[in-house]
């Protein structure tokens, strides 16, 4: 980084309207200190976020209230990157249901929702100034798997495009399926393309990409695992390689999982433990896209739903939910371990956490 750019750090959050929902920090990356610069209010929990950099563009999911009922919604922000302040540009209405995720393709023209309640995914146009434009379509998932509360109906929990823009995939946890889209960019249409199975009872939650394109990663929330997947992009299919767990040998309380993440060299793989509150570690091995153990590090609070790499892949920054703080670590890209920094601070119920190099001239 130059001294005519900065690291600017936003955190979505549960919260009410009339609470602060999303914050901004700023970033010190000799440190890793973090020093807020804004805070937003007015958006029922804006509790995941996508980061448009390029385009100074923040999108946050959100709830709007019709007739007693709670549906989809998200919301559109300018960001100030001098200054480090956001400023709402529009809100619209998603699917019927609440969303627990949204993603940005490639091409900057459309975002892509999931709603765990009501077991939908809906495709979202957007304007040409960043605006939130109006809903292009909506799948309905339907089935279930083997876990009788929390598998009994389908619970897509995310939706990520491929890297070549060509397919939405969509870990289900209700399903145990990660539902492949195929992207109809002139239609505005999400075109069913297939299904890959992962085991009974582990409930897919989120998925990464290698860097690379030939791998992908699920992290399953219910069994605590993560799937590792060989990924034929010109076929647009996942094939299965390995299944590891995410917690230490000998573990025995409860415990689910959240987040994953490749590092930005593609060396390592990140994911969040809740129960156990780590950070688990692996090597990926990059001719075979297979994972070797390195470590689980403590997030020094409760419930890390979230955590992100900064673009380098020399910090990580975990989103502890219960225990309402945000904590910074250093990545050892050598090793890929985790140190703490010393650096923390405090939000409310932080659940997501992006970071991105700003231009401040």
């Amino acid at each position: 980084m130059t001294d005519k750019q900065k690291m600017l750090v936003f955190v979505g959050s549960y919260a009410e309207a009339a609470d602060s929902g999303v914050y901004v920090y700023d970033m010190d990356v000799e440190t890793g200190g973090l020093t807020e610069l804004d805070r937003v209010s007015g958006v029922q929990n804006p509790s995941f976020l996508n980061l448009d950099a390029a385009k100074n563009r923040l999108y946050a999911i959100g709830e709007r209230l019709e007739d007693g009922r709670r549906f989809g919604a998200a919301v559109s922000f300018a960001i100030d990157s001098v200054q480090g302040k956001l400023r709402e540009l529009n809100r619209a209405g998603t699917v019927e249901t609440t969303t627990c995720h949204i993603q940005r393709d490639a091409g900057d023209r459309f975002l892509v929702v999931a709603s765990y309640s009501g077991g939908q995914v809906g495709l979202v146009e957007i304007g040409a100034d960043g605006t939130i434009g109006k809903l292009l379509d909506a799948k309905q998932h339907e089935g279930g798997s083997v876990h009788p509360e929390r598998q009994d109906r389908p619970h897509p929990h995310s939706a990520f495009f491929s890297p070549d823009n060509r397919y939405v995939f969509v870990p289900d946890l209700g399903m145990d399926r990660i539902r492949a889209y195929r992207l109809n960019s002139e239609a505005g249409k999400l075109e069913f393309h297939g299904d890959t199975a992962v085991q009974p009872g582990a409930g897919p939650r989120h998925l990464a990409f290698h860097p690379s394109g030939a791998y992908a990663y699920v992290i399953n929330e219910l069994d605590s695992t993560i799937t590792s997947f060989r990924y034929d992009a010109a076929a647009g299919t996942l094939q299965t390689l390995e299944v590891l767990s995410t917690l230490p040998s000998g573990f025995e309380g409860e415990n689910a999982t959240a987040e994953v993440q490749v590092s930005p060299d593609g060396n390592y793989l990140y994911g969040s433990n809740r129960g156990h509150d780590s950070i688990v570690v692996y090597a990926i091995d990059a001719d075979t896209g297979k994972l070797t153990l390195v470590e689980h590090t403590s997030t020094r609070g409760g419930h890390p739903r979230h955590f992100s790499l900064s673009p380098e892949g020399d910090f990580l920054l975990a989103a502890n939910r219960d225990s309402d703080n945000i904590v910074v670590f250093r990545v050892d890209k050598e090793t890929g371990k985790l140190v703490y920094t010393g650096n923390t601070v405090q939000a409310s119920k932080p659940v997501c956490v992006k970071m991105a190099v700003f231009s401040v001239r």
